[in-house]
C-alpha cells in the first residue's frame, strides 16, 4: 500500500485541499491481489487505491465515457491474419496504464484508508485519473 500510495504522489495524482462548499467527495477503498508464479509459489503481493466510480454523478463529476471493447471475432480474425502472415505476437501489459491521463473535470476523493494528514478537513482534490473513475477508458 506504501508502495502504490508513494507512486501516485509521485505521479501528481492529486493535491491536498480543503473541500470547497457545494462539492461531495468520492469515497475510495483498496483492492488487493495476489499474483502468483506459473508454478504456484507466491510472485508479488500488489494493492491497487480504487476510487468508488459508481458514485459519480453524469453531468456533475463526468460528461463523457467510453469503454474499449474488442469483440472476439474480431481478435481471432486478426489472429487468423497474423499466423496466415507468420507474424510474431507479443503479449503487453502496461502497468497502471490507467493512471496516465489528466484529469479535466474537477472530482474530489476522500482520503484513502490508512492515509494520514495534518488537516482532517482536506481530501484530494485530483489531477489525474485513478482506477474506476468513469472517465478513465475514454483517456
Amino acid at each position: 500500500m506504501a508502495d502504490e500510495i508513494r507512486a501516485l504522489e509521485q505521479k501528481g495524482t492529486w493535491v491536498l485541499q480543503d473541500l470547497p462548499l457545494g462539492k461531495k467527495p468520492i469515497s475510495c477503498k483498496w483492492v488487493y491481489h495476489v499474483r502468483y508464479n506459473s508454478d504456484g509459489s507466491i510472485q508479488r503481493f500488489k494493492a491497487w487505491l480504487m476510487i468508488w466510480g459508481d458514485h459519480q454523478v453524469e453531468g456533475f463529476d463526468y460528461n463523457e465515457t467510453f469503454t474499449l471493447v474488442a469483440k472476439m471475432t474480431s481478435v481471432r480474425c486478426f489472429l487468423s491474419v497474423a499466423i496466415a502472415k507468420g507474424w510474431d505476437l507479443h503479449q503487453l501489459d502496461v502497468n497502471d496504464v490507467f493512471l496516465h491521463g489528466d484529469l479535466e473535470e474537477e472530482v474530489y476523493m476522500t482520503l484513502p484508508p490508512s492515509f494520514t494528514c495534518s488537516t482532517p478537513t482536506n481530501v484530494c482534490r485530483l489531477q489525474k485519473l485513478l482506477y474506476d473513475l468513469r472517465q478513465a477508458p475514454w483517456q
